[in-house]
């Protein structure tokens, strides 16, 4: 089954319905799907082999995912951040491809493509172009997305279109949406997350507003103009609008979703935005690319249920990322393979038919039953709540004791004076590794106590879990999406460890 099936059932039961709105362009379902059709007699009479986007995303984003699937050719949207060297080399690997890009990134993609179209000649080609439509086989690439490469070169994830399906028919149901349900999509189009979006709102019927560059005050404003209901949020955007909530006195009285994910929320923030929304209904989602987005979900009930709760088993559940959805196994395992049982930590494995684990060039690296390594480290509880602990990679190793830094950052970001956090390993003769904690205060320019912080955590934990260091930023380095670049700030650290 492809993809564009999603499209077709979309645009037949109701083909007048608003179905994108982005900027000046607002597109019904009868219209993206004619688009969608004439976009892949473009791709076709081109003679590219994929399609590659570099941009903003909005409209074009659902436009070109569609029309690729019905040329028959995988799709790739490109991080649009990234160097002119970078994207040619990411470029290169892919096969006689397309790259659309918006007029912003025309300098940044020349010379990495024999075919360069800009969005307008796209468009323009999709508008005049034969409609076109083969079938493509179900297990081959629907979309091809690379990781984001902040600890090695990125790999190329192959989601199939089983895969996609699976992922959209087993968790959303077709059509669901109410009549007056808008989502308000911000995340970039080239993270699972932006194209799980676009397939999921699409086939519940819900009409799909893109925001292509965030900002706080713009989203606030798009939830109240477009009368927005549901939104997915990654954690820096979520700060940012609770920042911004406070500051104006803003209601978002539409809002009855929000989505949050991408990488962990700091749970001082998580409750602050429980309290000053609440009518809104929170889900924290949790996936990876190589799972076709969303395996895990803590629902609006599980939320306000642990931020109300006085029981300790029940409260710990909101920093936790649900229980895994519809047709998605997990296994916590050992470094043996061995399976655990609830409440030991290990990695997390997980199957089933939206798992891929497949990439280019390297092949699938499921094991002979299915499962995929995810390298998180995570633990179940008695009632099948997920807890992540962080990736494997970040482990600390100092005096032989394996630390997970999200043990400790749990406990610190508690503290009133810290806003955020990130704990690091860095290199050190006597011990291996020293634990540095990098703080955000809570008050820009005011420095807390730093042996205050490694009290407030060596109360909470024991000794060996204590920082050795703690080093205070104004931010954090992290993706757009906002994973924290461990790297960067372990590299930072270990000169200035050099330097001292």
């Amino acid at each position: 089954m492809s993809i564009s099936l999603l499209l077709d059932m979309a645009a037949s039961n109701n083909p007048d319905r608003a179905a994108v709105v982005s900027g000046e362009s607002r597109w019904t379902g009868a219209e993206l799907d004619a688009l969608a059709h004439g976009g892949a007699g473009a791709i076709a009479g081109s003679g590219a082999r994929s399609v590659a986007y570099v941009g903003t995303g909005g409209a074009l984003l659902p436009l070109l995912i569609f029309a690729s699937a019905r040329a028959g050719v995988p799709f790739t949207p490109l991080n649009y951040r990234l160097s002119s060297d970078k994207l040619a080399e990411l470029i290169h690997r892919l096969d006689a491809p397309l790259v659309i890009h918006d007029d912003a990134y025309t300098d940044a993609v020349t010379g990495t493509a024999e075919l360069l179209w800009d969005s307008a000649r796209f468009l323009a080609a999709a508008r005049a172009a034969e409609p076109a439509g083969v079938e493509p086989d179900p297990d081959s690439a629907a979309v091809v997305l690379f990781t984001s490469g902040t600890t090695s070169q990125p790999k190329a994830v192959e989601l199939s279109h089983n895969n996609l399906v699976s992922y959209i028919t087993g968790t959303v149901e077709f059509a669901s949406a109410a009549d007056d349900d808008v989502s308000l999509i911000c995340v970039p189009p080239y993270h699972v997350a932006g194209v799980g979006a676009a397939l999921s709102n699409l086939y519940a019927g819900r009409k799909m507003v893109y925001l292509r560059s965030f900002d706080a005050r713009e989203w606030i404003r798009l939830v109240d103009t477009e009368r927005v209901t549901t939104a997915t949020v990654v954690p820096t955007m979520l700060d940012r609008i609770v920042t911004a909530l406070k500051a104006t006195g803003a209601g978002l009285p539409t809002l009855r979703t929000l989505a949050y994910g991408g990488s962990k929320v700091a749970l001082p923030l998580v409750r602050t935005a429980l309290e000053l929304l609440p009518d809104v209904g929170f889900v924290n989602a949790y996936g990876l690319t190589e799972t076709s987005s969303t395996i895990a979900v803590l629902g609006p009930d599980d939320h306000r249920a642990a931020l109300a709760s006085g029981d300790d088993k029940v409260a710990r559940r909101l920093g936790s990322v649900g229980q895994p959805v519809p047709g998605v196994e997990v296994q916590i395992r050992d470094e043996s393979g061995a399976v655990l049982p609830a409440e030991v930590p290990g990695e997390l494995f997980v199957r089933g038919p939206q798992v891929s684990g497949r990439y280019t060039g390297i092949g699938s690296v499921l094991d002979a039953e299915g499962w995929f390594p995810t390298r998180d480290l995570a633990v179940l509880d008695a009632d099948g709540y997920l807890f992540i602990h962080g990736r494997s990679d970040d482990t600390i190793i100092r005096g032989g004791e394996n630390i997970a830094p999200a043990e400790i950052e749990d406990v610190l970001v508690e503290h009133p004076a810290v806003h955020d956090c990130a704990v690091v390993g860095v290199e050190d003769a006597e011990w291996g590794q020293i634990i540095v904690a990098v703080v955000v205060p809570a008050e820009p320019g005011r420095t807390p106590d730093p042996e205050e912080l490694r009290g407030h955590v060596r109360s909470g934990l024991r000794g060996s879990r204590t920082p050795d260091r703690v080093v205070f930023r104004p931010e954090l380095p992290a993706t757009p999406t906002g994973k924290i670049l461990r790297r960067e700030l372990v590299a930072e650290l270990t000169r200035e460890t050099a330097g001292a």
